[in-house]
């Protein structure tokens, strides 16, 4: 046995120097290790030394197995993960199929139902009536509809319904009931209808009321004048019927809106995309009630005002940029925040709140939006955290005045309510006290939320370095099979330099951090390298543009103040634009015309039609009729305080899924008629507060909640830093829980403690 050892060792020709573990290559590919001692001997004396010797290549040849089959798994796991991501990749490819097949099929059903259903081309009837001589209709020919829904035409006194004056007209509304027999008994009258003349006859309003039909007998309409003097009123008429009660259509146009919000929140498409679909579903339901809107009607929805005046904008702020000025802005305010950044964040938004409450919000995000965007480049910062925050605030400022949102705007042109003293100063002085507070107490929230926000948009190159540097250790940590003890102990090594580097990591990211609330200490040379990249390049130009813009901000404020100025934001604002083609001298017209938002404008678009098609469906009465019941029915010496704070909310939650302005104009009327009510005994002061700082602060609940937010996301999108509907809902939504307690407790304080109704 000895010699078979002997002369093995002969012909391999080990030496004293071979290794004693080498791997070599055969010709056919294969591995093999030699094993070699060079105290190995063949005398007898040596038997425990060979044995000694075995053990140690039986040890060395599992070593050898072991790191095979620790080789032959890592390869099975990158086979499995390339399988995995096959599958997912399959999964993707199937659920886009089914993402556009479902889609298509609901597009094709909505046309087919809006196709199928006229247009209800009922032609106005004209009739005078007089209090002598009243007009009666019969109506028979309903089948088996569900609502009847008349529209009259006359010199009502606008906005002000169900109010008894001196002069008014009453509809009133009877039915037979059918009974089986010959005879018809007609039962008293089911609705009555009261409408206020207007001193003013040659003004003509129309008004809309949906009737509910109790059952199939005869309708009868009767419509009657009560005027001081003898006389007649001119008045005209229509009436169609609906094929679904107010509940199916306010199911409807909630399942609808719902349904738009799962697509944008989700992002299954473009949330334009996602509008257009919605308009075209609740177009489709309101075919199918009975109430199919004509392509003329459906164009006379869209606010043609608001788009004017952000195309206007968006013309003069894509000229304002080819001067440099934003450049020259970013370097400035980071001058004036001497390299603080958290500094310079509360000074902008802190800017954009003061300039909304002069200005509209939607053209205050159309000049702050690209600075900026430029600035946060600059500084190496993520343009979207700034740019939420920014839109917050100037959502918050905009409720301080009468001018700053639509909703407050709406509020102060209602002529019932400055008959009341709700002028333009009774409404600011109110507001601005309640929104200083709401601001105060916004600021410190915003820090909290943005504490562990990631503000930088990239981190120094030294910290990413050693990222890398802690992966490859880690990964290489990871392949050694502690097989051995010696194994064992690198792997252990290893990975105590891995948990070295982590606590240096930390160390430099709190450094890093840390950064955003210190003064750089290096700002000022960082302001002199700023300034000497981001000048101002086209002086002239920047003088047109500064003389144009002031002209149209002066004329925004002079249209709210002034009374002999006959154009409105829109028209100004396109006005501006063509003074500005004109003095630039642009050729190239087409990339202006690039730098428009042309997503935004047909997102509101689409946006219009959606809500006032929801609201023919009654979602938005419904709201207000459910919230004056709830009012109602609390006890009378809480009755104030839990309006105030249901009113408020409820705006602020509807505002924060549909539009604020026809949510604002449907529970005006309402709220007047509940604080006339004597049954109820409310005053009328704090129930408009409540609407007005509901409506304005819930914008910021969701990213369509307002239209500052929309035109933010759409021109964040254009320069590459688009946010999504969650990025923008998690720090909007507890920002607008937050302002609304603040605001509400204001308003209990001044109403039920003070009194100042």
């Amino acid at each position: 046995f000895s010699k078979l050892f002997s002369s093995r060792s002969k012909n391999t020709g080990f030496t004293e120097k071979t290794p004693l573990l080498k791997v070599s290559s055969e010709e056919n590919g294969l591995q093999c290790v030699a094993l070699h001692n060079p105290d190995f001997t063949t005398d007898d004396d040596s038997w425990d030394n060979s044995s000694a010797e075995f053990e140690q290549r039986f040890q060395l040849g599992s070593e050898m197995t072991s790191l095979s089959r620790s080789a032959s798994a890592e390869k099975y796991e990158i086979l499995d993960n390339l399988h995995v991501k096959f599958n997912l990749s399959k999964m993707r490819c199937c659920l886009k199929f089914l993402k556009v097949s479902g889609l298509f099929i609901f597009v094709v059903v909505c046309s087919i139902l809006f196709g199928v259903y006229p247009d209800q081309g009922v032609s106005w009837q004209m009739l005078a009536v007089s209090p002598l001589e009243s007009f009666s209709m019969n109506l028979t020919d309903f089948h088996d509809s569900a609502l009847l829904k008349l529209d009259i035409g006359g010199p009502f006194v606008a906005d002000v319904a169900d109010q008894q004056t001196e002069e008014h007209i009453v509809v009133q509304i009877s039915q037979t009931e059918d009974t089986g027999s010959r005879r018809r008994r007609q039962q008293p009258v089911v609705y009555n209808w009261s409408l206020p003349l207007s001193s003013r006859r040659n003004q003509q309003i129309i008004t809309t009321r949906t009737f509910q039909i109790p059952n199939r007998g005869t309708i009868f309409v009767n419509i009657q004048a009560f005027l001081q003097e003898p006389g007649s009123v001119p008045l005209s008429m229509k009436h169609q019927y609906l094929h679904a009660n107010i509940e199916a259509q306010v199911t409807i146009a909630s399942i609808i809106l719902v349904g738009v919000y799962v697509l944008i929140i989700l992002e299954i498409v473009h949330r334009t995309l996602a509008a257009m679909l919605g308009s075209l579903a609740a177009l489709a339901a309101l075919a199918t009630v009975g109430e199919r809107p004509s392509m003329v009607k459906v164009v006379e929805w869209i606010d043609y005002e608001t788009l004017a005046l952000l195309f206007g904008m968006m013309v003069l702020v894509a000229i304002f940029s080819e001067t440099g000025f934003f450049d020259y802005c970013a370097v400035k305010a980071y001058r004036f925040s001497r390299g603080k950044v958290w500094a310079m964040i509360t000074l902008l938004c802190l800017i954009a709140a003061i300039l909304s409450a002069f200005l509209d919000n939607v053209t205050t995000m159309l000049l702050f939006t690209p600075v900026t965007i430029r600035l946060c480049e600059v500084l190496n910062l993520d343009p979207r955290h700034v740019l939420i925050a920014e839109v917050i605030f100037t959502n918050i400022g905009g409720a301080a005045t009468a001018v700053g949102d639509p909703p407050n705007v709406i509020i102060v042109s209602k002529q019932e309510l400055r008959k009341k003293g709700l002028d333009f100063a009774a409404f600011t002085g109110h507001m601005f006290v309640g929104i200083c507070l709401v601001v105060l107490v916004s600021f410190p929230f915003l820090r909290l939320l943005y504490w562990n926000k990631k503000l930088y948009n990239k981190e120094p190159s030294e910290i990413v370095e050693l990222k890398h540097e802690i992966y490859v250790w880690r990964l290489t940590a990871q392949r050694i099979n502690p097989a051995s003890r010696e194994e064992t102990a690198v792997k252990c090594l290893l990975m105590q330099k891995v948990l070295t580097l982590e606590m240096l990591l930390r160390k430099k990211l709190r450094t890093f951090h840390r950064q955003i609330s210190q003064e750089d200490k290096n700002w000022e040379t960082n302001i002199q390298e700023l300034q000497k990249k981001h000048r101002i390049t086209d002086k002239i130009l920047l003088i047109k543009c500064l003389t144009v813009l002031g002209c149209v901000i002066l004329m925004f404020f002079l249209n709210s103040f002034v009374p002999g100025i006959y154009l409105d934001l829109g028209w100004i604002a396109m006005l501006g634009a063509i003074w500005l083609l004109v003095l630039a001298d642009i050729h190239d017209f087409e990339i202006i015309l690039n730098r428009v938002e042309w997503a935004t404008l047909l997102f509101f678009a689409a946006l219009f039609v959606l809500m006032e098609a929801l609201a023919h469906l009654h979602l938005i009465d419904y709201i207000g009729e459910q919230t004056a019941l709830l009012i109602k029915v609390v006890p009378e010496d809480q009755r104030l305080v839990v309006a105030i704070i249901l009113v408020l909310w409820v705006s602020a939650l509807a505002s924060s899924v549909i539009d604020n302005i026809p949510f604002t104009a449907t529970m005006i009327p309402v709220l007047l008629n509940l604080s006339k009510d004597p049954d109820v005994n409310l005053p009328m002061k704090p129930l408009i507060f409540s609407l007005a700082m509901g409506a304005c602060l819930g914008g910021n609940g969701t990213l369509i909640g307002a239209s500052a937010n929309v035109v933010c996301a759409g021109i964040a999108e254009q320069h590459g830093y688009g946010f999504s509907f969650m990025e923008f809902f998690r720090l909007g939504f507890p920002m607008m829980i937050v302002s609304c307690t603040i605001g509400m407790c204001y308003l209990l304080v001044a109403h039920v403690v003070v009194g100042w109704n």
